[in-house]
């Protein structure tokens, strides 16, 4: 019996252990927050990538799509407010978050856009509200073009993809050097990512910067490919004349990442558009001010109707 005991104890300090790890406390705050928000977890299968989201509400359906080095959770905390109203969906790209990763496949933004369109096919969705920061606003306005009947209005944060929005004295940095806040070499590094990111920085546990840190050093060779292949893809305004589909553009006045002069480009890309800047916040609103960027989003929607 007493080895039985020391059994049990020795795999009860090792579950402890695990659990008490970066990675579990990480797992365990991101557990309650999407509680909070009404989210559950769900799976699909997108042409051959596993394809993790988060969805919750009801009512018609919002799609969310995050930025560079981001992941689904990137909008859980302001899905709290949005779940009452809709039926949110939240994916991880291919490449990102708990998605499969491929180093040989190509993750271009027409090809997000496809696996976006595939992911919306499996789950029977021919009609949506589009949202999407940075890269995942890149995405969600090229989609606008080949789907604009599948598409109700967009929701653009902070969006990429645009001559404008991509003069930054970050992203001349990156052209000259290679170097970006988003590409992580240490795990160290990934405080400079959450500093450059945003201007009001959202309570991040140190623990889970140090998971979060942890992954994007992991991803580093994979992540430094697929910027590669982003600043391969075609700009918005140099492939597609200006589209009528309804679009809300919203950009922090002190984004770093990309120039709030990008929403001039978008409003011109998207005529039938409203512009709100967001004085005090960086390149994530609705991670820096969740509730005044939620309120603002709802009552676009109310205009709409």
């Amino acid at each position: 019996m007493t080895i039985v005991y020391v059994l049990v104890a020795a795999l009860a300090v090792a579950l402890l252990a695990s659990l008490l790890a970066p990675e579990g406390l990480t797992a365990g705050g991101l557990w309650l927050e999407r509680r909070l928000s009404g989210l559950q977890t769900k799976h699909v299968r997108v042409d051959g990538f596993d394809m993790p989201y988060l969805e919750g509400g009801k009512g018609e359906v919002l799609l969310l799509i995050h930025g560079f080095g981001g992941d689904k959770d990137n909008f859980t905390r302001i899905a709290r407010f949005l779940t009452p109203h809709y039926r949110v969906l939240i994916p991880d790209l291919p490449g990102f978050g708990d998605a499969t990763r491929d180093p040989k496949a190509s993750y271009g933004m027409a090809d997000q856009v496809a696996r976006i369109h595939s992911f919306l096919g499996q789950l029977g969705i021919s009609r949506c509200h589009i949202g999407g920061n940075s890269m995942g606003g890149f995405i969600a306005a090229q989609f606008a073009v080949p789907y604009a009947h599948m598409v109700q209005s967009l929701w653009l944060l902070d969006p990429a993809g645009t001559t404008a929005s991509h003069s930054s004295p970050m992203l001349e940095h990156y052209e000259k050097t290679g170097e970006n806040p988003l590409l992580v070499k240490r795990v160290a590094d990934f405080n400079e990512t959450i500093r450059a990111t945003t201007h009001k920085a959202p309570f991040v546990p140190r623990f889970a910067r140090v998971a979060l840190g942890r992954r994007a050093v992991a991803d580093f060779e994979l992540h430094t490919n697929i910027m590669r292949q982003m600043a391969e893809s075609p700009l918005l305004e140099l492939t597609y004349q200006p589209m009528p589909t309804p679009a809300l553009i919203v950009w922090g006045r002190e984004d770093a990442i990309l120039s709030p002069a990008g929403a001039e480009s978008f409003r011109q890309l998207f005529p039938n558009s409203s512009v709100i800047m967001m004085d005090g916040i960086g390149h994530l609103p609705m991670a820096e001010a969740p509730a005044q960027t939620a309120r603002d989003y709802l009552a676009y929607r109310a205009t709409l109707a």
